[in-house]
């Protein structure tokens, strides 16, 4: 390889490949659930709240591998605030896309796609169903988690294309159908539909999956032959836009559904039942069998492939437990969370997700400007700790306590769910005036 060649950027060609690449790592099932649920609930408010929703759900992402490619790996970035914080803080990230949210709701999407399939039945019934279609979905993906190549040698060729052509399907029926009424906006979209399309966009996960494999894409990028650091961080916001492009596209699409559905179904708790009534309107039964067979063929795909990264990082980190226990015990704890249902597992994410994304983003915002930042070692453990506690705190009031007041609830923007804005510039702002302080009286015993 020349020098000149590794001084370059990626060539087209490999551009695209890396871009297609960073949207099959990103799009999952759960991303299919969320637009929607927001196209039918954001009513006439659609388009602000979209606009909110991709910030969070595509820029956000792109971002936050940018900031940890520049940095070297998620852990030389939060390791600068600390070396326990980032080791917390990676280790939650691990558990929350993995065995707490994203690998239960994997499961609970699938099955809300095959519901409309089984024969008529109770409650009881229904949760019977579930529970063994639980327990074989998760026995399968441990199975497929220990072998993780055997999933994508007979479903990776085929599952994502299909999915995408899927949601040309579908969405391209709806726009021929026509967008129908528009509905008045539910809450709080009707009140700050960009701020509450910017959280929704939280439950993409997104951001802390591109903080977890960010240094993966930045590797790829490197074998291609490109090893400048600015050409390695410019290589990857350039996929990152081809990807985020075809992200969007399908988003706005998905939005499109919903807000398509909303006369005919104004009170859906949630996307996949969205998809299902669209497709069946659309197509009749043969639509309800598709979308439910490429949802289980996508469900299972991302969570073998979420329990065999969750279980190689807690393996390297606790080696005296092995890989195969790992991936057992995340397989049995995903499929009990499951139980409870995808409505309830949207539910239980806001708070904790509310928690965790702060301080992501006071991360990646600092991650791209980190060499000033590195010039003022206290802004990183002021900016992102200040940022934290006050996440973590209305996460909790939130969680248990959803009337009680909060001092930060009197802070701007607390209404739009961005109440740590001010506290995290402000604690930015002590952590430079430390950092000062000290190089001051570096220089003065010099």
């Amino acid at each position: 390889m020349s020098s000149e060649r590794r001084a370059a950027g990626l060539q087209p060609a490999q551009l695209l490949a890396v871009g297609g690449m960073l949207f099959s790592m990103f799009f999952g099932a759960g991303n299919l659930i969320l637009p929607p649920l927001l196209g039918l609930q954001a009513g006439d408010a659609a388009i602000p709240a979209m606009a909110g929703f991709l910030a969070a759900g595509i820029g956000l992402p792109v971002l936050g591998i940018v900031a940890v490619a520049v940095c070297g790996g998620v852990r030389e970035l939060a390791g600068r605030v600390s070396p326990l914080f980032a080791s917390v803080f990676i280790g939650l990230m691990y558990l929350t896309i993995g065995p707490f949210l994203a690998i239960p709701r994997t499961s609970s999407t699938a099955f809300e796609m095959l519901k409309p399939l089984l024969p008529a039945t109770d409650a009881a019934g229904l949760g019977v169903a579930a529970a063994v279609f639980s327990v074989a979905f998760f026995g399968v993906a441990f199975a497929l988690a220990l072998r993780p190549g055997l999933l994508s040698r007979v479903l990776g060729r085929f599952s994502a294309p299909a999915l995408i052509a899927l949601i040309v399907l579908v969405v391209g029926a709806s726009l021929l159908g026509g967008a129908g009424s528009p509905m008045q906006p539910h809450a709080p979209y009707d009140a700050s539909p960009v701020s509450h399309g910017f959280l929704t966009g939280y439950q993409t996960m997104d951001l802390l999956a591109a903080l977890c494999f960010g240094i993966v894409v930045a590797a790829n990028v490197r074998e291609l032959g490109v090893s400048d650091p600015k050409r390695v961080a410019g290589s990857i916001s350039g996929a990152g836009l081809i990807a985020g492009a075809l992200m969007m596209a399908i988003y706005c699409g998905l939005a499109f559904v919903g807000a398509a559905m909303a006369s005919s179904m104004p009170d859906a708790a949630n996307g996949a039942s969205i998809l299902t009534a669209s497709a069946s309107a659309h197509f009749g039964a043969a639509g309800t069998v598709i979308v439910a067979a490429i949802f289980l063929l996508a469900c299972l795909n991302v969570c073998t492939g979420l329990i065999s990264c969750c279980s190689e990082y807690f393996s390297e980190a606790f080696p005296r437990i092995p890989l195969a226990a790992w991936a057992a015990a995340f397989a049995a704890f995903s499929c009990a969370v499951s139980l409870v249902g995808l409505d309830a597992i949207l539910a239980f994410s806001a708070p904790l997700l509310g928690a965790l994304y702060p301080p992501a983003i006071v991360l990646v915002a600092m991650g791209l400007a980190h060499k000033r930042c590195d010039r003022l070692p206290r802004m990183w453990p002021w900016a992102v700790l200040v940022t934290a506690a006050c996440s973590v705190a209305v996460a909790l009031r939130d969680a248990f306590a959803p009337g009680l007041w909060l001092p930060l609830d009197a802070l701007p923007l607390a209404d739009a769910g961005l109440g740590w804005l001010l506290p995290a510039l402000a604690g930015a702002a002590i952590g430079a005036a430390w950092s000062f302080r000290e190089r001051r009286r570096l220089v003065r015993r010099a």
